[in-house]
Order: structure tokens, then C-alpha cells, then sequence
């Protein structure tokens, strides 16, 4: 036989958690173990990572949760919390044990008793299939009434979960990590064991995955509530025994016990549960008057490329509309559109100001003709591919700007069409950032604060900054690090526990819809603004949810504000699809860097740049947006230079002229590294996107494999 670890708190038990899911996953590894359970406190915020992680290093995955139960469903006017909490552990056997999972532990915080997340015996009873439950810590309900010698209550409440998992699904968890308390009720869990015939299972409540771990999870535990080391009276860890320990350690600890070592493989061996990637679960779009989907979207874009271009229309607009209908037709995304299409024309029926549309979305004729976008993609040579690329098959991803006042009121239609459990906000984390590592950590430790300041201030102000990275480019932090003990300390314990989740909040803009109930997917939490997905952004789209951007941007609340008030006071009614952008004043005010309230063009630095570069023409301005940012900064001053002297602009081969002519020979945008490739290389549109993207991440071992193509 052999061991696997079925109870472990990953960096996603926040604060109470210091074991980083990569080191917890490799140390298995390390340590020869073929399978490995994540049971976070109350959540399952990082179950798709783990699961993906194990995966990649060879480990089998047991995706679960360590819940908190109540005895019976409370009443308000109790008060005694404690008295009925206890910890359950629960591990997903197979899919349907999965989805019984996420229900638990969604109703955990959404109709939590008396504080949340909280789950009573009814919800176990009711989504029990496909579990197995372990009966938890010493804060588990058996276990705490052992502590105060009440032997027949903890077999009572044992009984009821053997009742609820049935036999083989439910085991008494036993652990020793050298407490009294966990002695003092050994021969009692032996006793229950053999008196009800339910195995017991050995564990470790591992919080960190190395012994000396230890002090690094002190320290959250003192984050968390807001205390220091030198607190006697603060939650702490009696011992540092609270490790990922290796499966001779434990047959050593419960050498006394060896059938509980064994159980823990043959738990192992029953969970059998895989993540399903890339299958989609769109919301149902029901066309009017019994029409297809795929025809009532024919029927828009066709009514919408009359409107947008006139009556006479070339073939180069036709097969440039069939071409994309097709794709859009061929990858499954005609209700994806139909669905976007809906909620835009309702906001803009209502009087909500929408945006023009921003990101790769512009290149779709589609979404031009059904008013999603108002850029038009032929006139600005914008290619469909780095929108919908039919070799590399991914959701769609339209970001749509709203008024910022009245952009709830479009969810709120959403979720009225859909359905109330199918539309929800989506979570996102707070991670500890090298600054803000330095400074709660330097709080936990009781150093000054002024020391902190002068740890945290030594670190550059610079995206994507790391304490290492500092130590290499900061000398005074350096410095601070080789002579100062006290400063060395606060940065290693930093270093320690940088880039672990902080805290959990809702994301500013995301909202996902789904076909079923959102938690027949993924696990909800109870934000301060109402359900939340338990998993981000990210994660959503690769289960295949419809995840959107609903973007609430102050300055279209300006611009409708603006527009009402020169309707009213002068009777002119300004319709932005129908204006020009060649006014030579609107270039002259920007020029002269009078750019206060422009969108993207208002910071220090944006206004500079265009006082330096004199747009005169639309094309400038956003060339100017792409430039300013890290990277593409560097060719600002060759952009500026060859629009003053175009006649220096000299090309390595005259294939590029009419592809980068109209950013002055510099490359800019990542369509000119498409139609580079496409035309010099001989690639079609979709490949020549895998190599801008291979670009933009950076990938050098795919750019390597293209460069053989």
C-alpha cells in the first residue's frame, strides 16, 4: 500500500494557508506519492489550479473541501456559534460527486445558517451522492464531543453521517501531530470505529509544506487577525508538525495504526473525477417568430450591412460578411453573438450610452453590422482572425463599455431574460505584491513602521515588480537586506509569502451566464455585492462559461451628460456614428496637450506625447494609444521622426510599404505582425495569429517551431 494526503490547505485557505499549490503538488511528487486531496477552508477557490498542476506534474488529482456544519438549522436569536460548528471534509468521487460538492458548498454561503459558510445536515443529506466524507480535525464535530466526554453524542453524530454518505463513503478521520487533545480521544475513535464498522483514516492538517514553513504561516495567521508574534494571546499553531510529511513519517506517527495509513490509498483509488475543458454551456437564445438562430443572425447582419454601408455593396463586403457567418457558424457562436447583440440593442433602446467597442472585437464586420462595434474593420484594414481564429478555437471576448451609472440596469435585464441563478458577478483575489508582502509582514513582527516604509519604499514602483528582482536592482534595498538582521528578516518572511491570495472580491466588470444554474458548474460565494463565482475569469472561460466584460466607464456618463446639455441649450442633436474624424480643431486641441477628460489621453505622460507628435489625423492618435506602453515605447521617437521627415522612412523590403505606411514605417499593431507574416511568409490568417500571439506571450519555443514552418 501507500499514502496520500487527503487533507490540505493550499494558499487558497486565505491567510490560514501557506502552502503554495505548485510546491505542495512537486513536494508529492518529490516524496513519491501518486495522488494528492486539496480541502481548503469553506472554498473551493483553487480547485481547477490544483487540479491542473497535478496533472502536470503526474499526480493524480482528489479535488474536495474542508466544510463547516452546523448540528441543526439555527434560529437568529442564537448566539452560540461555536457550540454547533464543526468541520467536515469532502472529497468529490466522480463527477456527480463534483457537482453535489459545489452545491454544498455554494449553499454553504448562500443560505448559510447564522454565519456564513455554513451547511446543516439536510444539505449533506440532499447531496450526498458521489462523496466521500471524512470525519475532520479536532474541530470536527465527533472529535469535540470526545474532547468534553460525551462518547454518546459523537456516536450519535456519527451514526447520522454514516446514515447520510453510507457505508464505504463515510470515515472517522484520525490524526496525530503531537497534542495532548489529539491523544486524549484516540482509544475513543478506535472504539467508535470498531463499534459502528467505519475505517479510520489517518491525516496531517497540513498548512505548509515544509517543517520550516512554519513561522511563514505564523505570520499569516497573524495578517489575518490583525495581531503580532509577540501576541500571547493570539490564534496560533501549537507545533510546527503541520506539514506535507512523507508517507514513512507518517507510518511511523501511527505505526500503532497501519490499516489507517492504508485507507488513506484506497479513499485515494475511489475518487476518480476529471475537469472538463472547452465544452461550452451558453445561455439559450430563443430567435423570434420560430426563426433559427443561425437565420435570425443572417437576417440582422444583412439588414445591418444596408444600414452601415448603404444599399449598393460590393462583393468585397458580402464575402467578407459570408466568410465570417461561416466561421461563426462552423465554431458554435451563433447564439455567443445573438446573445451580446440582445443585451446592446436593449441598453441602447433604453437610452444606456454603449461605447464604440474596444479590443480585437473591431475586426469583425459581424459585429459592425449588428451595432456591437462602431469601427469599421474594412475601412481600417482590422483583421477578423485576431478576433475568431477558426485554427485556434477559443470563446469569443467582446468588452463593452456602459454608462457607469446606468450599467446595472443592462445586467439586470440579463439576468431577468436568463434566469436569477444563471447570472452571476465573477470573484477575483487580491494577491500579496512585494510592497504589501514587506509591509504586513513588518506589522506581524512588530517592526516600526518607519522601518517598513524604508523596506517598502526601497522596492521600484514597476509592474510586475518581485521582491528578488528588487534585490538585484535596488541597491539601497540591497544594502538594507546584507546589514540590517531585522530588515533581512522581514524580506525573507516576505519573500516567503509573496504572491499568495490576500483576500477575495468581485471582479470591477466580469459577469457570467450560463445555460443551467451557475452552481450546477462551479461553486458560488457570497460577495458584498451579491453571488460571485468561486473561480476567476480565467478559470470560467476554460470551463466554457459565457464570461462579459460589463464595463462601467465615467467618461461615457460625461459624454451623454454633454450631449443632453447641448441638445437642450443650443437644439443641436449630435449623432457620434455619423460624424467625420478629420476636424483639423479637434487635432490642434490635442496637439497643444489640452487633453484633460480625453479617454486615454489625459495622464502626464499621454499629453506629452501627443504635444510631441502634433496628430493629424485619427490613424495618429490611436497609433499613439498603442505606443504608449512598455515596449513600444522604445519606437515613439522613430514614429515621431519619420512622421516629421516621411521622406527617411526606408523599408528592409518593399512588401512592408503599404502594410506599414500608415504607421510610418514603424511596426505597431499586432494586425501589421498578422499581414507581415501572411504576405511575406505565405501563412494563412489564422496561423499567422498563433505566431502574434506566440509574440505577445513571449513564447520563444513556438516562435522557434514557426521559424521551421
Amino acid at each position: 500500500m501507500a499514502f496520500t494526503h487527503l487533507h490540505l490547505h493550499t494558499e487558497y485557505s486565505l491567510l490560514d494557508g501557506a502552502a503554495s499549490i505548485k510546491k505542495a503538488v512537486a513536494r508529492a511528487k518529490e516524496l513519491g506519492m501518486d495522488s494528492l486531496a486539496i480541502t481548503d477552508h469553506g472554498a473551493m477557490f483553487g480547485v481547477v489550479d490544483f487540479y491542473k498542476e497535478c496533472k502536470k506534474q503526474g499526480i493524480k488529482p482528489i479535488i474536495g473541501c474542508e466544510v463547516y456544519t452546523a448540528a441543526r438549522k439555527m434560529t437568529d436569536k442564537e448566539v452560540d456559534r461555536d457550540k454547533y460548528q464543526g468541520h467536515l471534509i469532502l472529497l468529490a468521487k466522480n463527477e456527480v460527486g463534483y457537482k453535489n460538492l459545489i452545491k454544498i458548498v455554494s449553499q454553504g454561503y448562500i443560505k448559510g445558517y447564522y454565519y456564513k459558510p455554513r451547511i446543516d445536515k439536510d444539505v449533506l443529506r440532499d447531496h450526498s451522492e458521489g462523496i466521500i466524507a471524512l470525519s475532520g480535525c479536532l474541530a470536527g464535530n465527533i472529535q469535540h464531543r470526545l474532547l468534553v466526554k460525551d462518547y454518546a453524542g459523537a456516536k450519535a453524530e456519527a451514526e447520522a453521517l454514516l446514515e447520510i454518505f453510507g457505508p464505504g463513503n463515510f470515515y472517522l478521520e484520525i490524526q496525530d501531530q503531537g497534542l495532548e487533545e489529539e491523544m486524549a480521544i484516540k482509544d475513543d475513535m478506535i472504539k467508535l470505529s470498531r463499534e459502528l464498522n467505519v475505517p479510520l483514516v489517518a491525516t496531517n492538517d497540513v498548512h505548509y509544506v515544509r517543517k520550516e514553513d512554519a513561522k511563514a504561516h505564523d505570520v499569516l495567521l497573524a495578517i489575518q487577525t490583525a495581531t503580532t508574534l509577540d501576541d500571547e494571546n493570539r490564534m496560533r499553531f501549537p507545533n510546527d508538525e503541520f506539514y506535507l510529511k512523507s508517507e514513512d513519517e507518517m507510518r511511523k506517527i501511527f505505526a500503532y495504526l497501519p490499516e489507517a495509513v492504508d485507507n488513506t490509498q484506497l479513499v485515494a483509488e475511489a475518487c476518480n473525477f476529471d475537469f472538463k475543458f472547452g465544452e461550452y454551456h451558453l445561455p439559450q437564445f430563443i430567435a423570434p417568430d420560430g426563426k433559427t438562430n443561425t437565420a435570425y443572425l443572417r437576417e440582422l447582419c444583412e439588414s445591418g450591412l444596408h444600414e452601415r454601408y448603404g444599399e449598393s455593396l460590393s462583393s468585397e463586403l458580402y464575402d467578407r460578411l459570408n466568410y465570417e457567418l461561416n466561421t461563426i457558424e462552423s465554431m458554435g457562436y451563433v447564439e455567443y453573438f445573438l446573445i451580446v447583440w440582445d443585451f446592446i440593442n436593449y441598453a441602447k433602446t433604453n437610452g444606456i450610452v454603449v461605447g464604440p467597442g474596444r479590443g480585437s472585437a473591431a475586426g469583425s464586420i459581424v459585429a459592425y453590422c449588428l451595432k456591437i462595434t462602431d469601427i469599421d474593420p474594412i475601412r481600417y484594414n482590422l483583421i477578423f482572425e485576431r478576433f475568431l481564429n477558426p485554427e485556434r478555437v477559443s470563446m469569443p471576448d467582446i468588452d463593452i463599455d456602459f454608462c457607469y451609472e446606468r450599467r446595472q440596469e443592462v445586467i439586470d435585464y440579463v439576468t431577468r431574460k436568463y434566469g436569477e441563478g444563471r447570472v452571476s458577478q465573477i470573484i477575483t483575489f487580491g494577491t500579496m505584491k512585494a510592497k504589501q508582502a514587506v509591509r504586513d509582514v513588518a506589522r506581524a513582527l512588530s517592526v516600526s513602521y518607519a522601518k517598513a516604509d524604508s523596506i517598502a519604499k526601497a522596492i521600484p514602483f514597476e509592474l510586475s515588480m518581485t521582491i528578488d528582482k528588487a534585490l538585484h536592482t535596488s541597491p539601497e534595498l540591497k544594502a538594507m537586506y546584507e546589514e540590517d538582521r531585522e530588515a533581512r528578516e522581514v524580506i525573507d518572511m516576505a519573500k516567503a509569502i509573496e504572491g499568495m491570495p490576500r483576500h477575495a472580491s468581485t471582479h470591477a466588470a466580469g459577469v457570467v451566464i450560463s445555460k443551467e444554474p451557475i452552481d450546477e458548474y462551479v461553486p458560488l460565494y457570497l460577495s458584498d455585492k451579491g453571488p460571485a463565482t468561486q473561480f476567476t475569469m480565467t478559470t470560467i472561460e476554460e470551463l466554457g462559461l459565457l464570461k462579459m466584460d460589463f464595463l462601467g466607464l465615467r467618461n461615457l456618463t460625461v459624454i451623454r451628460d454633454a450631449l443632453e446639455l447641448i441638445e437642450r441649450n443650443h437644439g443641436i442633436k449630435i449623432d457620434f456614428s455619423k460624424m467625420s474624424y478629420d476636424d483639423p480643431a479637434v487635432y490642434e486641441m490635442i496637439a497643444s496637450g489640452n487633453t484633460g477628460g480625453v479617454f486615454q489621453l489625459e495622464s502626464g505622460g499621454m499629453t506629452q506625447f501627443m504635444k510631441n507628435l502634433k496628430p493629424t489625423c485619427f490613424e495618429d492618435i490611436v497609433a499613439g494609444i498603442s505606443l504608449y506602453r512598455p515596449g513600444p515605447m522604445d519606437s515613439i521617437p522613430k514614429y515621431i521622426e519619420n512622421k516629421k521627415n516621411p521622406q527617411n522612412i526606408k523599408y528592409v523590403d518593399d512588401a512592408l510599404a503599404p502594410i506599414l505606411d500608415v504607421t510610418y514605417g514603424c511596426l505597431v499593431y499586432q494586425e501589421q505582425v498578422m499581414q507581415i507574416v501572411r504576405d511575406l511568409g505565405g501563412y494563412s490568417y489564422g496561423r499567422s495569429d498563433l505566431v502574434r500571439r506566440a509574440m505577445s506571450k513571449k513564447k520563444m519555443d513556438v516562435m522557434l517551431e514557426e521559424k521551421e514552418y
